[in-house]
């Protein structure tokens, strides 16, 4: 259903917020500017819902589903978005029309789509939100400090041949596993598009520190320099350091292929900080030809989990060619078999003492 587009007071006391503005103070709104065309990434935006597309809902920033009705009026953030699955958007704003890309609240012009996506949800862009300074509201203006990494973390990055592959259910398990096992953990989604189903699942796995790219600033990774994206991994690093985590479980969003996740991987400050690897494959195929990636980079996993491991004739297949362990969810959070996993990358009890903020990882 189309509708003609309201009118509305240019406000957002009425609005949605979704979840990429979670961190961003309401009370800093001072007015709605209408000129939309310079947005960019980060941006905030006062947007109406005109035509119900492939998301029929809104992630809010109070961790909820909200159905979503022609003439809403919603905050999202202008944004780039990366999912072969569903759709590859960029962070551009047309006053007469743009597409919500991403239910987490991601806005901007959808470039390609899955064939089987429906089209985009459509909303007009209304203006962006000005602060009592002048300024556009960006979501990077409410990130943590930016601080180096400290020292003395067991940091377990977790990767996948690509979406859907069972990552962030490996590695919420392995984080749930490693807790039960009375370590201090941390769970992180370093990249990917903002929205709470990652965040929320290692809520529920029980994790006592939880954060992602949208607490270092970013609406969405995609087309963020490397740069950018190791100074908020280091910021997400010290803000769980802090609260007292002494293991760290990272997510990388999407595959091995997509273009950040590859350039960090082949080379990075996020590469050297990881003391192993746990991939998610969807079958046989992808965890062979996965790990036979990684090793061309110089990277060995200690384990294959994912979609390959619901299957006794996948993970059958997969051991016979890949020589490391493949493993289930139930084995990950399995505390004991969780920590014979990574028995020999965490740290020695001596080394398990608190960490002081401020230190940088050695060289």
């Amino acid at each position: 259903m189309d509708v003609s587009v309201l009118q509305p007071a240019l406000t957002t006391t009425n609005a949605k917020w979704a979840f990429t503005t979670r961190r961003v103070a309401h009370e800093d709104v001072a007015r709605i500017d209408t000129d939309v065309r310079s947005a960019g990434a980060g941006d905030l935006v006062l947007a109406q819902i005109t035509k119900i597309g492939q998301h029929k809902s809104i992630q809010l920033a109070q961790g909820r589903v909200s159905q979503t009705y022609p003439g809403d009026l919603v905050v999202a953030a202008c944004g780039d978005r990366y999912a072969p699955d569903q759709f590859e958007g960029v962070a551009e704003l047309d006053p007469e029309g743009s597409d919500l890309v991403a239910a987490g609240g991601l806005i901007g012009r959808m470039r390609h789509a899955h064939a089987a996506m429906a089209a985009p949800t459509r909303v007009k862009p209304l203006g962006l939100l000005v602060d009592h300074a002048g300024a556009i509201i960006n979501v990077g203006s409410y990130a943590l400090p930016m601080r180096p990494a400290p020292r003395g973390l067991t940091v377990l990055g977790v990767i996948g041949s690509s979406m859907n592959a069972g990552k962030t259910t490996a590695a919420a398990s392995l984080a749930h596993g490693l807790s039960r096992a009375g370590l201090p953990v941390a769970a992180i989604k370093a990249t990917g598009t903002g929205a709470f189903g990652d965040f929320n699942a290692f809520l529920d796995a029980g994790v006592a520190h939880v954060a992602d790219f949208t607490d270092a600033g970013m609406a969405s990774t995609y087309r963020q320099p490397v740069q950018r994206l190791e100074r908020g991994f280091d910021a997400l690093l010290a803000h769980v350091a802090e609260r007292g985590a002494r293991v760290v479980v990272v997510e990388l969003a999407d595959g091995i292929f997509q273009e950040e996740t590859a350039r960090l991987l082949k080379g990075s400050r996020i590469r050297d900080a990881f003391n192993g690897l746990l991939f998610a494959a969807p079958d046989a195929l992808g965890a062979v030809g996965g790990v036979a990636i990684l090793r061309q980079w110089g990277l060995a996993p200690f384990a294959v989990s994912g979609m390959v491991s619901c299957s006794p004739l996948g993970i059958s297949e997969a051991k016979a060619m890949i020589g490391v362990p493949v493993v289930s969810r139930d084995q990950l959070r399995d505390p004991q078999c969780a920590t014979d996993l990574v028995r020999g990358l965490l740290p020695k009890p001596a080394e398990q003492r608190a960490v002081p903020s401020g230190w940088a990882r050695a060289a």
